[in-house]
C-alpha cells in the first residue's frame, strides 16, 4: 500500500484521488488511543470517531443522548495516537439545528483534531448547514440512508430507499450534497443496487455500511466487527474475529478484505 509509506497523513486529496481510481478505503470506528494506534498500525486509512460511542462505550440504547463535549473527548483521544489515518469526527444530535450553532459545535471538534466533521439528513435544511460550514473552511462528510439520530421517528432500525420514490429521493439528495460542497458521504442501510448508483453519480467518496460492495469504501463498528457488542446484529456485520488469533490479525484482515471487494459479501447486503 504505497499511499501509506512514511505513515503519510491521509487528506482529502488523497481520498477523493482514491475514489477516482476506484481504490477502496478502509475505515472503522475508534474512541480512545489506544486503539486509534492499533488502526494506523493495521492500515486503516479513515476513522470515524462516532457518536455509536453511545451505544458501544456508553450502553445507551441510541445516539441521542451524545453530547458535543463527549465528541470533542474522544476526538482528542483518537487524536494523540492517530499517525496517518484521515478523522472524521460526528456532529451529535442537537448540535447543528441552525448554522451558527452547527459551526459552534463543527469548530470544536476540528480544534480537537478532526479532519472533517459529519451530520446526518440531505433535506434542504442540512444542505444549508453543510453550505454554511464549508464556505466557513469546515470540511463536511455527508450521512444518508439509516440515520441513527432519527430513530425516535422512525421507531426502529430499517432499510432506506427501498421504494422507486425513496431511492430517487436519496440519490437526489446524494447529489445535492456535493453540489452544496460535502466531500464525502456515508450510506447506510440501503439497497446495493442503489449504493452503486450513487457511487457511479457523484465524484466524492461513498463510504458503505449495509450498502453494498461498490461503495468507495466500508465503515463498520470496531466493537460490531470484533464481535463484542451486544443485542442484536445488523446483517451488515461481519465478525472478523472469527478464526484470527489476535484483534489486530482480524483488523488487518477487515483491511485487506475491503481493500480487495471481498467485503461486503452478498449475505451483508440488501435488494431493492
Amino acid at each position: 500500500m504505497s499511499y501509506l509509506q512514511g505513515n503519510k497523513p491521509i487528506n482529502i486529496s488523497k481520498l477523493l484521488s482514491m475514489h477516482a481510481e476506484r481504490e477502496k478505503i478502509a475505515t472503522l470506528t475508534a474512541y480512545d488511543s489506544t486503539m486509534s494506534a492499533l488502526l494506523n498500525r493495521c492500515g486503516v486509512e479513515s476513522i470515524l470517531i462516532g457518536d455509536s460511542l453511545g451505544n458501544v462505550i456508553q450502553g445507551q440504547s441510541s445516539t441521542t443522548p451524545v453530547t458535543v463535549e463527549q465528541m470533542v473527548y474522544h476526538t482528542q483521544c483518537v487524536v494523540r495516537a492517530n499517525t496517518h489515518a484521515f478523522l472524521i469526527a460526528d456532529l451529535p444530535f442537537a448540535s447543528y439545528g441552525d448554522p451558527i450553532q452547527a459551526l459552534d459545535s463543527a469548530a470544536q471538534l476540528m480544534r480537537a483534531g478532526a479532519d472533517m466533521v459529519k451530520l446526518e439528513g440531505g433535506g434542504d435544511w442540512q444542505l444549508e448547514i453543510i453550505q454554511y460550514l464549508v464556505e466557513r473552511s469546515v470540511p463536511v462528510c455527508a450521512h444518508l440512508g439509516l440515520l441513527p439520530q432519527s430513530i425516535h421517528l422512525l421507531g426502529s432500525f430499517k432499510v432506506q430507499g427501498k421504494t422507486k420514490t425513496a431511492a430517487q429521493v436519496m440519490h437526489e439528495q446524494a447529489l445535492a450534497c456535493e453540489q452544496v460542497g460535502a466531500q464525502m458521504v456515508v450510506l447506510e442501510a440501503i439497497p446495493s443496487s442503489l449504493g452503486r448508483q450513487i457511487t457511479d453519480s457523484v465524484s466524492i467518496p461513498t463510504i458503505g455500511i449495509g450498502a453494498g460492495p461498490d461503495c468507495s469504501g466500508q465503515v463498520l463498528v470496531l466493537q460490531d466487527m470484533l464481535g463484542i457488542s451486544t443485542g442484536h446484529q445488523p446483517k451488515f456485520v461481519k465478525n472478523f474475529v472469527e478464526g484470527h488469533p489476535s484483534i489486530e490479525a482480524a483488523i488487518k484482515t477487515y483491511v485487506r478484505e475491503v481493500k480487495s471487494g471481498k467485503f461486503p459479501g452478498p449475505e451483508h447486503g440488501y435488494s431493492g
